[in-house]
């Protein structure tokens, strides 16, 4: 093999809570070979990191061993890209700082790095996706909770300590009955604009009007943002101004946002970006009325044009060539 030839492929880790994802992935995006892991069934790190190399070996043995490898990318909670570490994660069993780039650079012997799951989505963007070619966007995640990652001038912004960027704890609401978070505050982004934050709205709502809606068929505490969809498809008003509510708060939150890096554009990703138009054109209305005169026109809002099954492990991946 010429030096060129050499190195064709990374390993992407997509590590949550309860699953961890293995993928590896090709220069132009393509997902080869996946395998999963139980995140929970390993109290001790190390053994973790011993069933992961394990579980990658079928995937490796097909493109001709780790030599053909470049490196390992890793999207995990609370990841720091600057100490390579996962810093007191309250998701994993591991407690206090574990050196997880450090273990699987051991493990395999080529290079690692980590960063939070939102950050590898905007490098998976940027990587491969519909933020291909861009310096300059802001990704934010709409899942269980609203994550983000910024980039200016083509990187990352990690800030000082390299947890720089959580916007969805940014307070948006700060009145007396303003939302708790998980965080510790009250009134964070997150509490509003997340699927679970659509749960919540819908609730709310339901609890404030007399307005007939098949949500009432179910129980308050099992209302999903994917039941508020159907609701809206189906053509109920209150399903509307759920997702009209929401997209307010996060038009208005982005046009703020827009003010760190002016971007190219906003990209949206997560579950709730399947809602399509019922979320996005609200969003695009509060974004275009909150925006600063100088940024009118000028940033788009694109939903992620990943396949959301591989987009945490593309995501990744993208950190390994690097």
């Amino acid at each position: 093999m010429t030096e060129n030839n050499e190195k064709q492929y990374v390993i992407g880790l997509d590590m949550g809570g309860t699953n961890s994802v293995f993928g590896l992935v090709d220069q132009r995006g393509t997902v080869h070979a996946t395998s999963v892991i139980s995140t929970k069934a390993y109290p001790d790190v190390n053994d973790y990191v011993a069933a992961g190399v394990q579980a990658l070996q079928p995937a490796l043995d097909l493109i001709g061993g780790i030599e053909n490898v470049k490196g390992m990318g890793i999207g995990a909670p609370n990841a720091n890209f600057y100490s390579g570490m996962i810093e007191h994660a309250p998701n994993l069993l591991w407690k206090g700082l574990v050196p997880i780039a450090k273990l699987f650079e051991d493990a395999l012997g080529i290079p690692a790095r980590v960063t939070n799951d939102a950050n590898a989505a905007a490098l998976g963007e940027m990587t491969y996706g519909v933020a291909r070619g861009m310096k300059n966007f802001i990704m934010i995640t709409l899942g269980t909770g609203v994550g983000s990652g910024i980039v200016v001038n083509g990187e990352i912004v990690y800030g000082s300590d390299g947890f720089a960027g959580e916007l969805g704890h940014a307070i948006v609401d700060r009145s007396e009955t303003a939302r708790e978070c998980g965080c510790g505050r009250k009134g964070c982004l997150e509490t509003y604009c997340s699927a679970t934050g659509v749960a919540r709205t819908a609730r709310m709502f339901l609890e404030r009007s007399d307005e007939p809606s098949a949500l009432r068929n179910l129980k308050p505490e099992e209302i999903t943002s994917f039941d508020v969809y159907k609701a809206a498809e189906a053509g109920e008003k209150i399903a509307k101004d759920i997702f009209d509510y929401t997209g307010e708060i996060l038009g208005a939150a982005c046009a703020n946002y827009a003010l760190f890096n002016a971007p190219e554009a906003i990209v949206f990703f997560g579950g709730l970006t399947k809602a399509g138009h019922w979320i996005m054109d609200p969003i695009q209305k509060a974004f275009d009325e909150n925006s600063l005169f100088t940024y009118k026109g000028k940033c788009k809002l694109l939903v992620s044009t990943l396949n959301g099954s591989e987009a945490a492990v593309l995501g990744a991946s993208a950190l390994g060539w690097e």
